[in-house]
């Protein structure tokens, strides 16, 4: 039946009608023409986006990069505005400007110089207040500044009227440029004079050119002060007033600098965003850059950062377009691929309509066939059902008969033990009436007290037989293992003393649950207790030893499982029985059914448990019960 029906399924492709071939090569010209508009949009689309993309990233960059400079800068700023602050307080140096003492200022000049040499100041120098140089970090070098008039400089007169200023120009001497720092010394109201120190910020400029992005700093003017491009310093951000411009001549605060617009200019293309055109000499053209600028903090200064966005836009682009030309090539090939099913599927409908008649056809016969063997499946289920329900009914019964197998032989303890509580309540009964006619109250009580006593005994006893005894099975649960020791030795007991057996139950640190059921387990632990009681008759010093454990190996393993082992010090079993030991019928007692072991493994294994047996002939045998771990109920 299957190669028919593949036979079926592979209909005969009969030639499409002349219409049909027209309106498909209609189509086809048409889907051209689409692919080819998407391809265009896509390559148009992708360019831009791709631009977007990368001139985000030179942003996020640059702004990054720009913040860390920043953050030098200041570092670089901090370190020395501390510096005349600390000065205007110095003792020597308000002694100096007080004394005149040529003594203390030349004493002054070393200490100057050595905190010049340890701090990175360009120089430091104490002016009198009439704006003469008192004392100077360079009082060796030919271009001293002691004795040099500063008065018309404007970081001197500003300091002077605001106690502290902060003014970058030019040095008149070193013709260096540089931040002055100055700070008013104050002695009891008095003027005394001004510190002045001087910042230089070549080693901020080095490091600064290490890296291909232009970078400079520019003040409240527009001017650049800083630049790690030397030829731009004291340029312009834009083309200034010719009043400012003349005011900037004047001050000399920038020399004879031109003060001419640096070659930055807004890019024409990208109005609206921070894109520029700029000149880096050096490069000899024209390039395209992404301005950041950042307010420096506690300054009137704004930090500049040209990012290069040229080579990244034009690799952001191209894979942009790349991507879009390859996403617009598999669509159109997807596209292309299902109309050509679709095209071959119209093609194919009248067969696979035949197909499919003759399929239902077929899958009907083969439905009915299939609900026959499933009506036969559901008897075969019943019959299954009822020979396990009347499985696990023989099961049951046989370990009913186990129990009253073992009941039998534990009838006669168990009678000696209700027969010694009952001659006593008889003799403590005929005692406390002879007390009674003697009128002593006493022993009465205490004669009555020791017959509820006994008749509780024999109350536990009994109880204990009917539940061994009862019938059916009440469900896996949380089950203590003392409780069930104690109810299996209550039947046993008796024929432990009467063989005189010692057993051994070594003390548990602790109250050990497993899984199972209360009378089950007692059935297997009677069963495992009994048959080591067999097997030590007529041994001499027999003992029994039963030990309840957390299997330590199991613990490692994460079983989780609890271990009861009852050894006994017997004759042991010969390897030809151990063999076959939890075989039905297998024994050794004359009147043994062999199937005691094979009911408690059967019931171990219903607790998710098992158990083992391991016998040395002449040493002793020991039962091992191994069952899952619980938490108390």
């Amino acid at each position: 039946m299957t190669s028919s029906v593949h036979d079926l399924t592979e209909p005969s492709l009969a030639t499409p009608a002349p219409a049909l071939l027209a309106r498909q090569r209609r189509a086809w010209r048409y889907f051209a023409a689409a692919a080819a508009v998407a391809l265009a949009a896509v390559l148009f689309l992708a360019s831009h986006v791709g631009e977007d993309q990368a001139v985000n990233d030179v942003r996020a960059r640059a702004e990054n990069s720009a913040a860390l400079k920043v953050a030098v800068l200041m570092s670089e700023l901090e370190k020395q505005r501390s510096l005349p602050f600390v000065l205007a307080q110095d003792l020597e140096v308000q002694d100096a400007l007080r004394s005149r003492d040529p003594a203390r200022l030349e004493a002054l000049d070393a200490k100057l110089f050595a905190l010049k040499s340890g701090t990175g100041a360009a120089v430091i120098y104490l002016i009198d207040p009439a704006g003469i140089t008192l004392a100077a970090s360079n009082w060796r070098e030919p271009t001293s500044f002691v004795g040099s008039d500063y008065g018309f400089r404007p970081y001197f007169q500003e300091g002077v009227a605001n106690g502290a200023a902060e003014h970058f120009a030019l040095g008149n001497v070193s013709q260096r440029p540089g931040l002055y720092l100055t700070r008013r010394v104050d002695k009891d109201g008095l003027l005394l004079g001004v510190v002045v120190v001087k910042v230089e910020f070549n080693g901020v400029e080095d490091n600064w050119r290490r890296f291909p992005e232009p970078t400079f700093v520019t003040d409240e003017n527009g001017v650049v002060l800083l630049s790690a491009v030397p030829d731009w310093q004291f340029m312009t951000l834009g083309t200034l007033p010719d009043a400012d411009r003349a005011r900037l001549r004047d001050s000399l605060q920038f020399g004879d600098a031109p003060l001419q617009p640096l070659p930055i200019r807004t890019d024409p293309e990208r109005r609206g965003d921070e894109r520029v055109l700029a000149t880096v000499p050096g490069t000899g053209r024209e390039d395209r850059y992404l301005q950041v600028s950042l307010p420096v903090p506690s300054t009137q200064w704004t930090f500049h950062f040209l990012g290069p966005t040229r080579e990244p836009v034009a690799r952001a682009a191209t894979l942009a377009q790349a991507v879009g030309v390859l996403a617009v090539l598999l669509s159109v090939f997807a596209a292309g691929l299902v109309m050509h099913r679709r095209h071959l599927a119209r093609n194919a409908i009248a067969a696979q309509t035949a197909v499919r008649e003759e399929l239902e056809r077929r899958v009907a016969a083969r439905t009915a066939e299939l609900r026959d063997t499933n009506a036969h499946l559901v008897s075969e289920m019943d019959d299954r059902r009822r020979a396990e329900a009347a499985l696990r009914q023989l099961q049951e019964e046989l370990e009913q008969a186990n129990k009253l197998a073992f009941l039998g032989q534990i009838t006669a303890g168990v009678a000696h033990e209700i027969n010694q509580p009952v001659a006593a309540i008889r003799s403590f009964a005929d005692n406390a009436a002879t007390f009674l006619d003697r009128a002593q109250t006493e022993p009465v009580r205490r004669n009555l007290a020791s017959i509820a006593g006994l008749t509780q005994r024999i109350g536990a006893i009994t109880d204990e037989l009917r539940a061994f005894s009862r019938k059916g099975r009440s469900g896996i649960v949380p089950t203590r293992v003392d409780a069930a020791i104690d109810g299996a030795l209550l039947l046993v007991g008796n024929a432990l003393q009467r063989q005189g057996i010692t057993l051994i139950r070594p003390a548990t640190t602790e109250d050990v649950w497993v899984m199972g059921e209360r009378m089950r387990l007692e059935q297997v632990l009677v069963n495992l207790l009994q048959n080591a009681v067999d097997a030590l008759e007529g041994t001499p010093d027999a003992r029994i030893v039963l030990s309840v454990r957390v299997d330590a190996e199991a613990v490692v393993k994460g079983a989780n499982r609890v271990r009861i082992d009852v050894t006994d010090n017997g004759p042991g079993i010969a390897p030809e029985v151990m063999a076959a030991l939890f075989t039905p019928f297998t024994t050794t007692k004359p009147n043994g059914l062999g199937l005691g072991l094979v009911i408690s493994r059967d019931i171990a294994a219903d607790f998710g448990g098992e158990l083992q047996a391991h016998s040395e002939p002449g040493v002793g045998t020991r039962f091992t019960l191994l069952l899952q771990r619980a938490r108390p109920s």
